[in-house]
């Protein structure tokens, strides 16, 4: 863990050295994935990556103002309508990618339905038949390429950096861990509380969620909680970066050509349709196209989070966005992506059954 550390905080300053955005994200977690792919062996706690999340999650809930949450109320048929485009677009690319390649469409449509990488796992393993390398090598290496390129995108000159007017300040370089004290205090049991209510509901990825809302719920009652250093928010970058560069093992990875080719095309696909789609809500609801693009991107809540804080846009739009379609994916896409299947599986032996009963009766 300590060979691990020392790499990712090497490739973080190389980032940072070079100017790419969100060095301590797109660093660390390219400096790990280089490393394991020359054969060190690494190792990332997955307790690592959840305290960093924690931290992603305070940041996002101090953003949720009484008039941030106005915002997103009145904007909620929209994040509806940009829930159901984006994943009817999924479906439509996974069944164009399975007839291309002949892979098995149900096992490419779950690899393909974005922000839910746990929970379209735990799907593929309770659907018999399902390929699991195919869904976990789409869905994290859809995962890793909007990791890449949307800040590419959204830090370059092609997109403006005013902030935002709904804005507000979540991290600052000025401010110090002592000055985070005693406020901090009250927030800490908050958070742990929130995080073990949200494990109990069942939340979708509790240690984001739970915090986020603690932090907001409280920040409504009148206790905002502090700024938080931004050298806090660059270790929890870290803390993610690392667990995302460490996630594909491509030894376990069968035809890797073909799967290589497969994710690359469906992920530049998702991230044109996504973009175009952000383009165009942009334009219709009066956003700025960072606070679009990162509000559409399909998938990693606390990577936009962390993109979205170091732009100042606007974090609570992005954050509503993004909640609302990772609820969806977890509590409604499941048990219809479930019977789907199921139907196409019983489709597919009926087709079969009755071409044996073709081939058995004599001519």
């Amino acid at each position: 863990m300590i060979i691990t550390v020392a790499i990712a905080v090497a490739g973080a300053l190389i980032a940072n050295l070079i100017h790419l955005p969100v060095p301590w994200l797109l660093g660390s977690m390219g400096a790990v994935l280089i490393a394991s792919r020359l054969g060190l062996k690494l190792y990332w706690s997955k307790y690592m990556r959840d305290l960093g999340t924690v931290i992603v999650g305070y940041s996002i809930g101090l953003s949720f103002t009484k008039e941030a949450l106005k915002l997103i109320f009145a904007q909620l048929p929209s994040i509806f309508l940009a829930t159901i485009i984006i994943i009817g677009f999924c479906i439509g690319l996974a069944f164009i990618i399975s007839k291309m390649t002949r892979l098995d469409y149900p096992s490419v449509l779950i690899g393909s339905i974005p922000g839910g990488l746990s929970q379209m796992l735990l799907l593929g393993e309770e659907i018999k038949g399902i390929n699991l390398s195919i869904v976990t090598f789409l869905q994290v290496s859809r995962l890793i390429l909007i990791v890449v390129f949307v800040p590419l995108f959204v830090f370059s000159p092609f997109v403006a950096h005013e902030p935002s007017s709904s804005s507000i300040t979540i991290h600052s370089p000025t401010i110090g861990l002592v000055d985070l004290f005693p406020s901090i205090l009250v927030f800490i049991p908050i958070v742990v509380l929130s995080i073990f209510l949200a494990k109990k509901l069942k939340f979708p990825t509790p240690y984001l969620v739970g915090p986020i809302f603690s932090t907001a719920i409280v920040g409504l009652m009148g206790f905002v909680g502090p700024t938080l250093p931004s050298s806090v928010l660059d270790v929890s970058q870290l803390m993610i970066g690392v667990y995302v560069g460490l996630l594909i093992q491509f030894e376990e990875i069968e035809n890797k050509a073909k799967m290589f080719g497969v994710a690359i095309g469906s992920g530049i696909m998702l991230l044109l349709g996504s973009g175009g789609l952000s383009w165009l809500f942009a334009h219709m609801k009066d956003m700025s196209i960072a606070t679009s693009v990162l509000s559409l991107a399909p998938g990693g809540m606390d990577q936009m989070g962390i993109m979205a804080a170091e732009i100042h846009a606007d974090l609570s739009m992005v954050a509503g966005y993004q909640l609302f379609r990772l609820f969806f994916i977890f509590f409604v896409v499941p048990p219809v992506l479930r019977i789907f299947i199921q139907y196409l599986y019983r489709k597919k032996e009926i087709a079969a059954s009755m071409k044996e009963m073709k081939k058995a009766v004599p001519k």
